[in-house]
């Protein structure tokens, strides 16, 4: 044994630690996610998410204040439609329930990033994340859709739209569709690495978005799978994407790492409702500590090469911050 070489003196004392420490969490690095739904004055808990609610846009202050004061710089909307057809007419509607999310927030909270969500999913009767012929979930239909939906957004103010849909040639044609109305200033966060994964589930259950036959395996991708995730990385930067999802985050630091290292664009986590509500779970039942967890399930993922995190916990986190370790 070299006694000579002891890493425990960098680890010596709380300040120590902090000069040496190779990865840190910071208020910059959140996107805290928001179900806004039609209606007023609603404020409605979704049962697999603890602390997580369905907002109308009147009650959406009671929520942003503290987004705000908190330092969260960016948050990511998710609509809830009063009503749901085939063909996902909310999501592009001038009037859909995100566009008046966007147009509130960009008025009310100018200095606030808004970013969002491009899918059909959360709009459809079946509940599927493109058109649907037949059996089939077609691919070319469906991206026409997602970029006008990406323009209704732009128009009301979103600063980013992030497709999460997983179609094919869809980063490109919303490139297209935005610079042709005007918006090249409009970034697209694209879930480029989108898993069939078991981890959405509470999603799904405040979205109203599970799929009523079937499953998302013909678009979404198969979790077994490292170097198709390239290729979507790869096909998504050369169609034009600003910045580049991971989802899920936790199951997948591997896939995080090899993204981190095949792009110079800015890499992003989805740390997703099923790894929040396990947490919660847990927590509830005292057989973790919350606040330990989260903390370095959150540092694992920019250990990974994340340089941003979409969290649930993110209004938690922001608070923490304050007296981390």
């Amino acid at each position: 044994m070299n006694l000579s070489i002891r890493p425990r003196r960098l680890r010596a004392s709380k300040a120590l630690r902090a000069m040496v420490r190779e990865n840190r969490l910071d208020r910059a690095d959140l996107i805290y996610p928001l179900f806004v739904c039609s209606g007023s004055g609603v404020k409605d808990p979704v049962e697999s998410m603890p602390g997580v609610f369905r907002y109308s846009v009147d009650q959406l202050p009671s929520v942003l204040d503290a987004v705000v004061d908190r330092g969260i710089p960016a948050v990511i909307l998710f609509g809830i439609p009063a009503c749901k057809d085939a063909v996902g007419s909310g999501a592009y509607a001038e009037d859909g329930i995100v566009q008046q999310a966007a147009c509130f927030i960009k008025a009310d909270y100018p200095a606030l990033l808004v970013i969002g969500d491009v899918c059909l999913c959360e709009y459809t009767d079946h509940g599927h994340c493109g058109l649907v012929e037949g059996d089939v979930i077609v691919n070319d239909a469906s991206v026409e859709l997602l970029a006008e939906t990406a323009v209704s957004q732009a128009r009301a103010g979103i600063d980013i739209v992030a497709p999460s849909d997983m179609m094919d040639g869809r980063v490109g044609r919303i490139r297209q569709a935005l610079d042709e109305h005007g918006f090249q200033h409009v970034a697209i966060m694209s879930y480029a690495a989108k898993y069939a994964s078991g981890f959405y589930g509470p999603f799904r259950d405040a979205a109203g978005s599970a799929p009523s036959y079937g499953d998302r395996k013909t678009y979404q991708m198969d979790p077994a799978n490292g170097n198709e995730a390239l290729r979507e990385v790869r096909s998504d930067v050369a169609e034009g994407a600003d910045l580049i999802v991971v989802k899920p985050a936790m199951a997948f630091g591997d896939v995080m790492w090899r993204t981190r290292q095949e792009t110079l664009l800015p890499v992003v986590a989805y740390n997703v409702s099923g790894e929040y509500s396990m947490v919660k779970a847990a927590a509830a039942q005292g057989w973790i500590d919350e606040r330990k967890i989260v903390m370095e399930t959150l540092v694992g993922m920019k250990r990974a090469g994340a340089d941003m995190i979409i969290t649930y916990h993110a209004l938690d986190v922001a608070c923490w911050l304050d007296d981390a370790e």
